[in-house]
């Protein structure tokens, strides 16, 4: 029998809220974090959208030492899992006594990239790119990070998997717990919010252009979509063996009861039909539980016109009758990229726990795909008890997880 693996701890950092209360508030209320900053019309994007986020000050919480390390995605994931090992119950001396691991989804560094070689070509003098460069430009900056903060002593690992990358962290570290191999699992996932990161998304045509209404840019399965929003921050949770929650006398949020994923083996950014709905059908299947028990789909749905419709294929082709709440919060957040897989278990959780569905904004006209869909543009007030979250990924990479509550 595989061990049962449960959420102890959720922490988060982004547009919506600088912590869990604050991002609840503004999934209920249906505000929107995207914003026009014309900085980087400056810079020579064609969009200036992007969310809002403020880079967490650390000044006297964190020594020099350990922030001079640090990338920007690193102050959002500090702020992220403090949280969260406070909401989990878990403090230093647990930390200190146990081997906790920690898998953290990140794709990119690019701002600490950027500055190094500005640095490098401006003074002709390597020395003066400063000694936390290396440690802020590794993809795995987060995780070594933490690790060291945190007295992490179990596996540290950053898991870079594009757009899914966060989704597949919390999926690993659940086989790990579920094979024996820990206990449990720092996980989650970061996304710098800087222009560098993102500027060649830009350049092939990724993103709105709704300048003029920034709040209604991100459009998810909307006719009149006409491209994704960039945002960032982080997410993380806490999981753990059944078990070992049980023996700490922690309170156990919910169920890791699925876990899916395929690749398309098809283009490199255009995705199909056929991946994702392999990742969904998988996540069912090793839930073991009937596809009319999933009460709500936080789809992944990053309002550009092939992912929506191929998605709204997938999820019809394997709901079929069954026709469950489906909404993309990237419809408030924008596409928070690395980040985007665990920040949205973290949104749909709260969303669980407290008993609504945020709405799908700026969904006004549906098209051919999303029609067939249950996509509420408004605030629906109802109870249930298990989700599905779907994360997409350029090269093809799908994940999908299913969590249970636990009252």
């Amino acid at each position: 029998m595989k061990r049962r693996v449960v959420i102890t701890g959720m922490g988060i950092y982004s547009c919506l809220g600088k912590n869990l209360e604050e991002v609840c508030t503004s999934l209920y209320e249906g505000k929107s974090g995207i914003v026009f900053d014309p900085s980087r019309k400056e810079l020579g994007f064609r969009s200036g959208l992007t969310a809002h986020l403020e880079i967490p000050n650390l000044k006297g919480i964190l020594s020099r030492n350990q922030r001079v390390y640090m990338a920007e995605q690193c102050n959002y994931a500090y702020a992220a899992t403090a949280e969260a090992l406070k909401n989990a119950k878990i403090d230093h001396d647990y930390l200190v006594a146990h081997e906790v691991g920690l898998l953290y989804g990140n794709d990119s560094s690019a701002g600490a990239v950027m500055k190094s070689i500005d640095t490098m070509r401006d003074k002709r003098d390597t020395t003066m790119i400063g000694s936390g460069a290396i440690f802020q430009s590794m993809n795995s900056t987060i995780s070594m990070n933490l690790s060291c903060i945190f007295k992490l002593r179990g596996i540290n690992l950053t898991v870079s998997g594009a757009c899914a990358s966060g989704s597949h962290a919390i999926g690993l570290g659940r086989m790990l717990i579920q094979a024996g191999l820990q206990e449990c699992v720092v996980c989650g996932g970061a996304q710098e919010v800087n222009p560098y990161s993102i500027g060649s998304f830009d350049g092939i045509n990724a993103f709105s252009i709704r300048e003029s209404e920034p709040e209604k840019a991100s459009r998810p399965f909307d006719r009149d979509r006409d491209g994704l929003v960039p945002g960032g921050g982080a997410a993380t949770v806490i999981i753990e063996s059944y078990e070992s929650a049980v023996k700490r006398g922690a309170t156990v949020l919910a169920e890791i009861t699925g876990y899916g994923f395929s690749s398309n083996g098809d283009h490199i950014s255009v995705p199909n039909v056929d991946g994702p709905s392999r990742s969904l059908q998988m996540a069912i299947r090793e839930a073991g539980i009937d596809i009319r028990d999933i009460g709500y789909v936080n789809a992944h749905a990053t309002s550009t016109p092939v992912g929506d419709a191929n998605e709204a294929k997938a999820i019809a082709n394997v709901f079929g009758s069954h026709k469950p709440e489906i909404t993309s919060t990237k419809s408030m957040t924008g596409h928070e990229m690395w980040m985007a897989g665990a920040s949205e278990i973290v949104y749909s959780m709260l969303m669980m726990k407290n008993g609504f569905i945020a709405p799908n904004l700026n969904f006004e006209n549906p098209d051919e795909d999303s029609s067939k869909l249950n996509i509420p543009a408004v605030r629906v007030n109802k109870s249930f008890d298990t989700f599905l979250s779907n994360s997409f990924g350029f090269g093809g990479t799908n994940s999908s997880l299913i969590v249970k509550n636990i009252k």
